[in-house]
């Protein structure tokens, strides 16, 4: 039976969604050829509630098989396309029409009137690279994603904070402001201090169905401000730790607070039964950070991109 398209249309819809990912993380053999549980799980919660407040019923769309989710469409931002697809199923999905759906339903709008669209697709697909080349994409300049995996049965580094530092999970309510605080300085550095919007948004991030606030880590600096930070989201199903987002303030790096942090992650997730951690990286600096935490393994998420003009 071919697959039939149709829209999200409820909670229950969200929920069916974690079973279908974690299922082909699984057949997978857990590599991150379509989305983990936790990236649609960040992505609900955090990244569309907080930022881009996209419509679920009109932005998610799936592909049914005999009542089973056999693929599903979605963004991540505006004007980009991911495809999860049942890699059992895959001979049966029609490519050619889930990126139909996609460059109807998710391109940007452009201020000129034209669109664009950026499709996102594993290095190592080359059935779908073949199409969206005959369907005039191209390579995008954007980086490739590393999405990057090792074994907790390897040896974890032991990195501890430089003297004065403390490492610890984070606090109740009163700490999320300085967490809040803390990721913005660490993701804007070069941002004015007005643009902050405040800390509210930390409340759906710890909405999340497999949020542990004891994978919350932070560093604290010696006069108790918040220096570094890494989530951890452990899933149980599938043993896989999942670590995003790390990062450090400014004023405190090049003094090993992100290797301490990941470190006592790491530790905290292989006691809970993880056997995989997986973190994603784009630019060198934390290329660098996390093969130094033994990430050295990955594959590669590349964007293609298509521009309609006006």
């Amino acid at each position: 039976m071919m697959p039939i398209l149709r829209t999200y249309q409820s909670e229950e819809d969200y929920w069916r969604i974690r079973q279908f990912l974690r299922e082909v993380s699984m057949l997978n053999d857990r590599r991150d050829f379509s989305w983990p549980l936790l990236r649609w799980d960040y992505w609900v919660w955090h990244v569309n509630m907080n930022i881009f407040h996209f419509d679920l019923c009109e932005a998610i769309h799936l592909w049914e098989a005999d009542g089973q989710i056999a693929a599903m469409l979605n963004p991540d931002g505006r004007g980009e396309a991911f495809f999860q697809i049942h890699p059992g199923l895959r001979d049966e999905i029609p490519l050619s029409e889930m990126l139909d759906v996609a460059e109807q339903k998710l391109p940007e709008q452009k201020n000129d009137g034209g669109k664009e669209l950026i499709v996102w697709v594993n290095a190592a697909d080359a059935a779908m690279k073949t199409l969206l080349i005959e369907r005039g994409y191209a390579r995008s300049k954007y980086s490739a994603e590393h999405m990057r995996y090792r074994l907790l049965a390897a040896p974890i580094p032991d990195s501890v904070p430089p003297s004065g530092y403390a490492v610890r999970a984070l606090g109740d309510q009163d700490e999320l402001p300085a967490r809040s605080w803390l990721s913005w300085r660490a993701f804007h550095p070069d941002e004015p201090d007005e643009k902050y919007q405040g800390w509210e948004w930390y409340k759906n991030v710890q909405c999340v169905p497999i949020y542990r606030r004891d994978l919350d880590i932070v560093s604290v600096a010696p006069d108790g401000e918040l220096a570094a930070f890494c989530t951890v989201w452990f899933d149980d199903v599938t043993r896989t730790a999942v670590f995003e987002p790390v990062g450090t303030h400014p004023n405190h790096q090049k003094r090993g607070l992100g290797k301490a942090v990941m470190s006592e992650g790491l530790r905290r997730a292989q006691r809970l039964g993880a056997t995989l951690a997986t973190v994603s990286s784009y630019g060198q600096a934390a290329h660098a950070l996390y093969e130094s935490m033994g990430f050295t393994e990955f594959d590669l998420l590349e964007p293609w991109i298509r521009e309609w003009p006006p």
